[in-house]
């Protein structure tokens, strides 16, 4: 027989917790200090068997109700209206159980700071405007009690106002940041999937198009108007990726070499899981035109890391093909540091020319941008291209480990 499937348990976070839990335990030490500072006083009072009896009503309530401000929806709007009506009375009861005398010196009420709490779930449950009715409340059944406005009356009152008022203040401001911060996430989550998305186009779909073009217009007939058809869906998917997934401008101090969409996601060979050897996905590229030094021991890296890298390095390789001219040649260089691998990619080309980096991206031609950068960014890395006119260009990848050096 097999075991009854678990539900799985979702645990919310909030800013507005941890305020409960502190009102929940506030609440019950406030409770043990009211009952101790009528016990120590009880025979001063003018009807002790009175104040006993409130004293038992509150704490049956306590009883009842102290984990009702241990979460926001256990604390509804009746409960915290009850318990402000708890409080008040006890407030309004001690003017008939008390001495004048006492309570003109100034003597704590029955429920004495008790009736913070209630005021203060007021303010975390509804934010000022609720503080500021429920302290005016108290306000006036203290000054009720008293029957006049003394200094210490007037100053604790102004207390209570200003502090409640201020805290749900607080709450307000918190929950808005907290809101704000919900959508700041929702939004980057779903631009790092569409980013996902557009390199996947770009080293694909983009790259046909391209391709389809160029062989029609060069074969001339019916496969020329083919090619002119897919230049025009390569434009408009071009200026959908562009228009959709980055800011429509960048810096122009910053320089691209890529105009043109990757082609080496395609020929990338499939990756097992777990660590692997960088080493052995970039050595592939060394050909007639492309130098590769490495470690002579294996440089390795979580499988999904090391294949974005091997594609970004791919994507930096095609930039050379497409914008370096016939016989520029490439190198690269693969570095094993304890906390990260780097990868530099030279070639000997005529260089980027000033904001040319800034154009491409306006244009939708995404290769530097998203091939690279993108999933270097992905991956907590950085990409860094320096380009110097007719010195060629440098880029140099740089990926964290993730716990620590990988082993085999």
């Amino acid at each position: 027989m097999t075991p009854r499937s678990r539900k799985p348990r979702v645990v919310r976070m909030s800013v507005e917790l941890p305020l409960w839990r502190a009102l929940t335990g506030y609440r019950v030490l406030t409770l043990c200090y009211a009952l101790t500072i009528f016990a120590v006083n009880y025979h001063e009072y003018a009807h002790p068997l009175a104040g006993a009896v409130y004293m038992g009503v509150l704490t049956g309530w306590m009883a009842l109700t102290w984990n009702r401000t241990s979460a926001p929806e256990r604390c509804t709007k009746r409960f915290l209206t009850a318990d402000l009506a708890v409080a008040l009375a006890g407030i309004l009861v001690t003017a008939a159980v008390d001495t004048p005398a006492r309570i003109d010196g100034g003597a704590a009420t029955l429920p004495s700071i008790w009736t913070g709490g209630a005021v203060l779930g007021l303010a975390i449950k509804g934010g000022w405007r609720w503080a500021a009715v429920g302290s005016t409340l108290v306000a006036v059944a203290n000054l009720a009690e008293r029957g006049s406005p003394a200094r210490d009356t007037v100053h604790n009152v102004l207390l209570v106002w200003v502090s409640s008022i201020a805290i749900g203040y607080i709450v307000e401001v918190a929950r808005a940041s907290e809101r704000t911060l919900a959508r700041a996430l929702r939004i980057e989550a779903a631009t790092r999937e569409r980013e996902r998305l557009a390199r996947d186009i770009h080293d694909g779909v983009l790259q046909v198009l391209a391709m389809v073009q160029r062989r029609g217009a060069a074969l001339g007939g019916e496969a020329a108007e083919l090619g002119r058809m897919a230049g025009e869906q390569e434009i408009a998917l071009r200026t959908l990726v562009a228009g959709g997934l980055l800011p429509p401008q960048r810096s122009a101090g910053e320089q691209d070499g890529d105009a043109e969409p990757a082609g080496s996601a395609q020929d990338a060979p499939r990756i097992p899981a777990g660590p692997i050897d960088v080493g052995a996905l970039l050595a592939p590229h060394a050909g007639a035109d492309v130098s590769f030094a490495g470690p002579g021991t294996p440089v390795l890296l979580e499988a999904a890391a090391a294949a974005e890298l091997a594609a970004a390095v791919g994507a930096a390789l095609d930039n050379v093909r497409k914008h370096a001219g016939d016989g520029a040649r490439a190198w690269i260089l693969l570095e094993d540091e304890p906390d990260a691998v780097i990868v530099s990619v030279r070639d000997d080309g005529p260089g980027i020319p000033e904001g040319r980096l800034a154009d491409a991206e306006r244009e939708g031609r995404m290769g530097v941008a998203l091939s690279i950068r993108g999933r270097l960014r992905d991956l907590g890395g950085s990409a860094e291209l320096v380009s110097v006119p007719g010195q060629g260009t440098e880029v140099e990848l740089k990926v964290p480990r993730g716990n620590g050096r990988e082993q085999r």
